[in-house]
């Protein structure tokens, strides 16, 4: 997953490890993008929509990921040194709310980012390490799918047959085999099916 942050983030600009981006600020502003869809507004009828909590997850571990890249150290040390930080913790069994909290203060505080208190949120959201696999290599396609038809200048159709992307992206996402070895293809495949054709 790290490798392909680092081409996603390479794609968007190829010296962004230098370009001093606020990857915490994106960290925390989607921990208030997924409390819109669990739902915390005690005044109104709400249900929480579990998958799309489950992308915003998603989406923050893309921003978490990035904040963790250092210039001058390997995406393999990456790898160890986030293998070592969930060793060294145990999930605190806090609920979605609490959990994304907890991250989005952390993400304030420290103008950083926080693999285990990532990991609480996870387990808080029902996202197995194998399901957040699966999640993140279907949303680094449609980040990849968002850049090849205009995202960055401004002409990508997010809202397609009255549904947003993301939401096309958790039903193609449901049916695909992330054991393929065309996984990642048969994705990008289903979104260009529906996608508008201009």
């Amino acid at each position: 997953m790290l490798d392909l942050q680092n081409r996603m983030n390479s794609k968007v600009n190829s010296d962004w490890m230098n370009q001093g981006n606020a990857w915490y600020r994106a960290a925390w502003i989607e921990c208030g993008e997924l409390m819109d869809h669990y739902g915390y507004k005690w005044w109104k009828k709400q249900q929480p929509d579990l998958g799309q909590v489950q992308l915003e997850v998603v989406d923050i571990w893309h921003f978490g990921m990035s904040a963790l890249f250092r210039d001058g150290v390997a995406i393999e040390s990456l790898a160890d040194e986030i293998i070592e930080a969930l060793a060294a913790h145990a999930p605190s069994g806090l609920g979605v709310l609490e959990a994304t909290e907890a991250l989005a203060e952390h993400c304030l505080r420290t103008k950083g980012f926080s693999v285990p208190l990532f990991w609480d949120l996870m387990v808080a959201a029902e996202l197995s390490f194998d399901d957040l696999y699966k999640q993140y290599v279907g949303k680094n396609v449609l980040n990849f799918f968002r850049q090849d038809h205009g995202y960055k200048d401004g002409s990508y159709i997010k809202i397609w047959q009255g549904e947003e992307d993301n939401v096309h992206l958790v039903d193609i996402l449901a049916k695909a085999d992330a054991q393929s070895s065309q996984f990642a293809d048969e994705v990008y495949q289903g979104l260009a099916a529906r996608y508008p054709k201009t």
